[in-house]
């Protein structure tokens, strides 16, 4: 379907659908994380010294912070269900069209962890210039107790963020706004700058680094039409925040003591 094929009230319907699927997931995130950015800039804390943690406890009791775990990261998957659903067209599967399949497992895994490695090194980089500057909260990446089931909640926290970030934010996002006939520079910032405003509750130096790293995802995706090396590289990524690096702090606190 082309822009020039779909009729007006079809194209208002694309626009609708769109601020619902984002209104019920990374667009409602978007809203939040803006807030709670004006929040810590009006505390009389400075930035520099608050923090912001990724991946909180939900209850004092390990049996329920597992639960809560578990519930809010399958809950969160239901906006990626709903965005495939309404993507899916008879005879063409949503995978097929946003290019997350296994036609290519291999191709798609390497590109993945070159992704992963290109945007990894300059994210820390501008972590640690906000850090510097000021700008930007520390970010403790778990804020999870010691349990059994601790490093397997924290893999599947970062499987949600990939998958839910990369089939709305870019596989979602980038087939509706091309049907409605939105160039694609115009569709690459536009998904950067979604990617980056709710990532701001970490601080204008994240903000700044997701924008980054959506606009060369953006144009890998334009190039390549498939979302799972993103989701490879976006998924790499967060093991190793959230599980690499708690780790290392553990094993090596004299090297990451600030």
């Amino acid at each position: 379907m082309t822009a020039e094929s779909l009729p007006a009230t079809g194209k208002r319907r694309l626009r609708i659908e769109i601020v619902l699927v984002l209104g019920l997931s990374l667009g409602a995130s978007a809203v939040y994380s803006i807030v709670a950015l004006a929040n810590r800039l009006s505390q009389p804390v400075p930035i520099s010294e608050q923090t912001a943690t990724l991946n909180p406890t939900l209850s004092e009791r390990p049996v329920f912070d597992l639960v809560y775990q578990l519930l809010g990261i399958g809950f969160d998957l239901v906006p990626v269900a709903l965005a495939l659903y309404l993507l899916w067209q008879p005879g063409l599967s949503a995978f097929t069209r946003i290019g997350f399949d296994a036609t290519r497992p291999l191709r798609d895994a390497g590109s993945g962890l070159l992704l992963a490695a290109a945007i990894g090194l300059p994210g820390l980089a501008l972590y640690a210039g906000g850090r510097l500057l000021g700008i930007t909260p520390s970010i403790a990446t778990s804020g999870l107790s010691d349990y059994w089931w601790t490093i397997p909640v924290l893999v599947l926290s970062a499987l949600r963020a990939a998958l839910t970030e990369e089939l709305i934010v870019v596989g979602y996002l980038f087939t509706r706004l091309r049907e409605l006939g939105v160039g694609p520079w115009a569709t690459i910032l536009s998904s950067a700058i979604l990617r980056g405003s709710y990532h701001l509750y970490q601080g204008v130096g994240s903000f700044a680094g997701n924008v980054a790293m959506g606009i060369v995802f953006g144009w890998v995706y334009s190039r390549w039409g498939r979302t799972t090396p993103l989701v490879v590289a976006h998924f790499v990524l967060d093991v190793l925040s959230f599980v690499g690096y708690p780790l290392a702090l553990a094993w090596f606190p004299g090297l990451f003591n600030t």
